[in-house]
């Protein structure tokens, strides 16, 4: 039995990440990046794809989880009843405590993934089971002793090594240990990733790596900016937004799996293990306003490596250094998380026409020269150029910013966010007195917000529409003022409030994108409530002055956080499961967002709208 997606944690060293249960078990990771090959894949299969199980024997256990304050360094405390009888012994054991500690150092000389079992009361029999699958769980590797103490496992290029003291027995391509500790005892097992060419690292010092951890995530989480009541929150969800990102470029991924279904047992299961430009402004503004100016300048320097070329070939999504080539395939050994099937790695989204990426990245732009980030010298003339590129480009349909696999059509939003790009353009020229054809681009900006008020939106629902001559709506609407296209208090924005409260507003009071049902994204109907736009409304209301109903949200939103604060990218208030990859950058960057909505006066939502909201 599958656990549910909220019952799983991360660690990660800011490279990479693994994601373990409630139940002890490391069902996902991969490495040596986020986007190669797992080598524990049971979260999309089964056991037998990779998995690394450490727990009491009893299975009367019970388990509760925390990361030590301010860090990615998982503690779970699992609690033996006295008396239990350990399976299978005929006998009693006295019961007791033992604290597992799960972390993947940052700074180590090779990946590592390090588990720590220490014994604080009584006395626990405890089991692990080690199996390793490369290759997305589908190559079994060679296993060896090693001198010192555990194994090593070996498949092609890759090599990982098992140091620990506890004895290991190896049958029918499985390693399993079994051992008793007693209060103040402890045992240590340390996994390390190194390629298969090179010679067996050096075995770490765990205290040490441990302690350096623990002295990063620290010092990182001290800086976070403080957000009224919801501090322990939105820092929560910060050290989780710093978990995802690839440290050596700076690159962001939206989440660290791969085809964890928006809606169980149906096709819409994607790899997001990649860095979407339609995140970048909300990026951008959740770490200056968390006071993490070094961040965002790596953000912003990734965004310009990134779309570095010819416009013409700017795609909506790149690798961890800014890859182009992301091609999508199905695992078909894989059976999918609860027979959700295809399983896919890469996201032949990367080839679609996002029109809507290049107001992200304007904007991200503008707002990075508004907080004062250090002028890059070649971000102007990139700029320059892609207006050039974005005269035509406007004009055209699109398949929007949910990456719609039916027919190109003219997504409201999209010609919105090619307004705001062209806004943004002309406010650098006209802020920081960069150069330009200022005169041409205002008369451009008018174009677009005309031809969008005029066709993107139906008197006869007094809201703004998904696309050109529909009917439908979509959340993305509400985006309309934070971004400034409109004010809040403009009749047509407050209609399309209005609008999405009464027709996309789902069960629990949570947010759909949009109406599946018609099939005109090309698949089949069916996911659910999408919680980045959820905060989206709040911070709608936010900018109408509706505080009280927007502090509601946001708490039904905190509240859907797991045990660990932890979000996935929808949720199923029906069933009351979250449903998505796990956990998703979109969904934190969101609540940091509203967090400072409802704590300050420069909020992200006002800055980015440009003072053209109504005041809260």
């Amino acid at each position: 039995m599958a656990l549910r997606i909220e019952d799983y944690a991360l660690v990660g060293d800011c490279a990479s990440a693994a994601l373990i249960g409630r139940d002890g078990s490391v069902d996902w990771l991969c490495w040596p990046k986020f986007d190669a090959d797992a080598c524990f894949a049971a979260l999309l299969g089964s056991r037998e794809n990779g998995r690394w199980l450490l727990a009491p024997r009893s299975a009367a256990a019970t388990a509760e989880r925390r990361y030590r304050d301010g860090s990615m360094i998982l503690e779970t405390r699992w609690t033996v009843p006295a008396g239990d009888g350990e399976p299978g012994s005929g006998g009693s054991q006295t019961g007791g405590v033992v604290v597992v500690t799960d972390l993947m150092p940052v700074g180590a000389a090779c990946p590592t993934l390090l588990r720590q079992v220490r014994c604080e009361a009584g006395q626990v029999a405890m089991h692990t089971e080690f199996v390793l699958r490369f290759g997305m769980g589908a190559s079994i590797p060679w296993v060896s002793q090693l001198p010192d103490g555990g194994l090593r496992a070996v498949a092609g290029p890759d090599m990982v090594l098992l140091r620990t003291a506890v004895p290991l027995q190896s049958h029918n391509l499985h390693t399993e240990g079994d051992f008793t500790l007693r209060a103040g005892e402890e045992a240590v097992f340390v996994l390390c990733y190194t390629p298969s060419h090179l010679p067996a690292p050096p075995a770490p010092e765990p205290a040490e790596l441990t302690a350096q951890t623990e002295r990063f995530w620290r010092d990182w989480s001290g800086r976070c900016g403080v957000a009224d009541g919801w501090s322990d929150t939105v820092q929560r969800s910060l050290l989780t937004l710093k978990a995802l990102t690839y440290a050596p470029t700076g690159g962001i991924v939206a989440a660290p799996t791969t085809s964890l279904p928006e809606w169980i047992g149906g096709p819409r299961n994607w790899d997001y293990r990649a860095c979407w430009l339609r995140d970048a402004t909300l990026t951008l503004l959740a770490l200056l306003h968390g006071g993490y100016i070094e961040e965002a300048g790596a953000w912003r320097n990734w965004l310009l490596r990134a779309i570095a070329g010819n416009p013409a070939q700017a795609q909506i999504m790149y690798g961890l250094a800014g890859e182009r080539r992301l091609q999508e395939w199905e695992v078909p050994w894989l059976s999918g998380y609860e027979n959700s099937a295809p399983v896919r790695v890469g996201n032949a989204a990367h080839e679609q026409r996002q029109l809507d990426v290049s107001g992200e990245v304007m904007d991200a732009l503008y707002q990075a020269r508004v907080s004062g980030l250090p002028e890059d010298e070649h971000a102007w003339g990139l700029q320059v150029v892609a207006m050039r590129h974005l005269e035509q480009a406007w004009r055209e349909p699109d398949q929007g910013i949910w990456e719609m696999r039916g027919p190109p059509r003219h997504f409201v939003h999209s010609k919105v966010m090619c307004w705001v790009a062209v806004d943004r353009t002309v406010r650098s020229a006209e802020e920081f007195g960069l150069p330009g054809p200022v005169a041409h681009w205002r008369q451009l900006r008018d174009e677009i917000h005309a031809q969008v008020c005029q066709q993107g939106f139906d008197a006869a629902l007094n809201s703004f529409v998904q696309s050109y001559g529909s009917t439908q709506l979509d959340a993305s609407l509400l985006l309309l003022p934070a971004v400034g296209f409109l004010p809040a208090d403009d009749p047509r924005i407050a209609g399309t409030i209005r609008a999405v409260e009464q027709r996309l507003v789902g069960p629990g009071g949570l947010v759909l994108r949009y109406d599946t049902s018609g099939g005109e994204d090309g698949l089949p109907k069916g996911e659910g409530s999408f919680l980045a736009c959820s905060f989206w409304l709040a911070d709608a209301w936010i900018l109408q002055g509706r505080r009280a109903e927007a502090e509601r949200m946001f708490e039904r939103l905190r509240g859907l956080c797991n045990d660990v604060g932890l979000l996935s990218e929808e949720y199923d208030a029906a069933a009351g499961r979250m449903l998505g990859n796990f956990p998703q950058a979109f969904s934190h960057i969101a609540l940091v967002n509203t967090a400072y909505n409802l704590s300050g006066t420069v909020t992200p939502a006002t800055q980015r709208a440009g003072g053209v909201a109504a005041a809260a």
